[in-house]
């Protein structure tokens, strides 16, 4: 399934063959995201910006803490997980509940609620739950607690953001007091991943019904997470308060205090002054202030995120495949990296992040990147061959229309970016400027999409396989807006998803890449890593994306 994501350029995603809406993100943050293992670099193809580094991890804590406050750019609509689709629910609701499987810090996926998994076919999953976890209101988690939580999943009347991942699914059911059993209509290479995303989410039957409609929004979530939901003060913050009959490790920190800073200035000055000990997200802008401040350490660490443009038609200019080749021959990518991310990231165009290829062999990785057009090496522009491409198919003048908002630097810069690239090849970008409000119903809302050519558009995996992003242009996907349909691109995408073995299904995924880079299908940007500041006061949070469904804050403890 495919997760999309902008932090400044709020977005929804979807994915391979598993689904996903993304809410709406506040014009704070703008997110990272980069390619490659932890190491150090640059905006790559030989961008501007300042070198960085990405750290594996921060140092274990060395002690306990009563309380440590968190700063974050907008407040969750809700907590309940079938609709935690976006950084700032997740961020909260994997230190709450728990999934299936687990991440790791590392963007492996390991056992979580299931010790194990069996595949007896390709069609069946059996999940057999630990056993003595007990629920946040003091229940026993059962089988029948599973099949629960998962159906709340597949029934349409809940409107789940993960309902995609639940389409191939034939039934799920209780094959002993703590088994589950579900069983597939096809072979689905993706199901078992998205266990670990809130898709896979376990809540105790009897608090999520007692809840009622207010489940997610006020009171207990009756989860198995290392802390529970606390206090919940509308429009300010959410308190954690640690859970004293968590069946793993406790966690380090009695209490956590999410704060609601939706401005950029104000959330980087609360990290300054200490009013918040740390946040993820951190706004590109701020980095440098945050560097040389003293009063803490600025982390990057591995992302699964890249900025990209979205083509929304292919009725207009854009439905010549030449145009859309110019437009990406013309595009600075290297000067954006330099100007929206601050220098942090690396220019590319490949859709999908390098980390999302670390269980390939290096052939299949040099399939999937190598030689991309103009080369995902070296994406130089080339205002000769563009300018060339604009006359060859007749658009010289002609006018392609692209959004852009005040939400967010990633949107604006990069509109604008577009904008100056048109205009050195004779094609007319003309940017529309709408609300926040209103650029976050593009992920949602034909209508609002109605004369828009393309916008910017920042995604993130939810799980660490390419074809989270590449199944968008799968005829009929959520986010395929344009309409482009092609057999041979399907039936890869259906060859890949029905392909367990992980090296033979990302040499599939690598001709899928190859092929929407072929086809433009979308304009990839820029790799933009995961960021994170912790006050000296504190350590211990994972560097890496990993944050969205592990839950970190349980590892958060004292600096000293």
């Amino acid at each position: 399934m495919s997760i999309a994501v902008a932090i400044s350029a709020a977005r929804r995603r979807l994915g391979s063959g598993a689904s996903a809406v993304t809410a709406a993100l506040a014009a704070l943050a703008l997110l990272a995201a980069c390619a490659g293992p932890p190491g150090t670099g640059g905006s790559g193809g030989g961008s501007r910006g300042t070198a960085y580094t990405l750290s594996a991890g921060t140092p274990a804590a060395a002690g306990d803490l009563s309380s440590f406050t968190w700063a974050l750019y907008a407040e969750p609509p809700t907590l309940d997980y079938i609709s935690a689709f976006d950084y700032e629910q997740n961020m909260i609701l994997s230190n709450v509940c728990e999934s299936l499987m687990r991440w790791t810090p590392q963007l492996t996926e390991v056992p979580g609620l299931a010790e194990r998994v069996l595949t007896p076919n390709p069609t069946t999953f059996v999940y057999d739950l630990r056993p003595g976890v007990r629920f946040q209101d003091g229940g026993v988690m059962t089988a029948a607690d599973a099949v629960y939580s998962l159906d709340r999943q597949l029934n349409p009347d809940l409107g789940s953001s993960w309902s995609q991942v639940f389409s191939n699914v034939a039934s799920i059911r209780a094959t002993g007091p703590l088994q589950v059993t579900v069983r597939l209509k096809q072979p689905d290479s993706q199901f078992n991943q998205y266990m670990a995303t809130a898709a896979g989410v376990v809540a105790g039957e009897r608090g999520v019904r007692a809840a009622g409609d207010g489940y997610g929004t006020s009171g207990s979530l009756d989860c198995t997470g290392p802390y529970r939901l606390g206090t919940w003060v509308k429009g300010q913050s959410i308190e954690l308060d640690r859970f004293g009959g968590y069946w793993g490790t406790p966690a380090k920190s009695a209490k956590v205090v999410f704060d609601f800073i939706t401005d950029p200035s104000a959330l980087t000055n609360a990290l300054l002054t200490g009013q918040a000990d740390g946040g993820y997200l951190i706004p590109p802008q701020s980095y440098t202030r945050l560097r040389s401040s003293g009063v803490g350490t600025l982390y990057f660490g591995q992302g699964l995120t890249t900025v990209n443009v979205n083509i929304t038609s292919l009725k207009g200019p854009l439905g010549d495949l030449r145009v859309r080749q110019a437009l990406s021959l013309a595009l600075d990518r290297t000067g954006f990296v330099s100007t929206g991310l601050a220098g942090v990231g690396s220019a590319t165009t490949a859709l999908s992040p390098r980390a999302a290829w670390a269980g390939a062999p290096s052939p299949v990785i040099g399939s999937a990147f190598d030689g991309l057009p103009p080369t995902s090496s070296d994406p130089a522009r080339n205002l000769a061959k563009a300018k060339a491409l604009i006359r060859q198919a007749g658009a010289v003048g002609k006018t392609v229309t692209v959004a852009t908002s005040p939400i967010g630097p990633d949107v604006s810069l990069l509109a604008t970016a577009l904008q100056a690239a048109g205009t050195e090849i004779g094609l007319k970008v003309q940017l529309k400027t709408i609300s926040p409000d209103a650029y976050t119903a593009l992920f949602t809302d034909a209508r609002a999409r109605s004369g828009l050519d393309m916008f910017p558009e920042t995604y993130y995996l939810s799980i660490s396989d390419p074809l989270d992003i590449l199944s968008n242009f799968q005829t009929g996907n959520y986010q395929n807006y344009a309409g482009y349909s092609s057999p041979a691109y399907d039936q890869l995408v259906r060859q890949a998803t029905e392909t367990y073995n992980t090296a033979a299904r990302l040499g599939i995924e690598a001709r899928i890449q190859r092929l929407a880079a072929q086809q433009v299908l979308w304009i990839p940007v820029a790799e933009w890593p995961t960021s994170l500041f912790m006050n000296k006061r504190i350590t211990g949070a994972p560097t890496s994306i990993a944050y969205m469904y592990y839950p970190w804050a349980a590892d958060v403890g004292a600096a000293k």
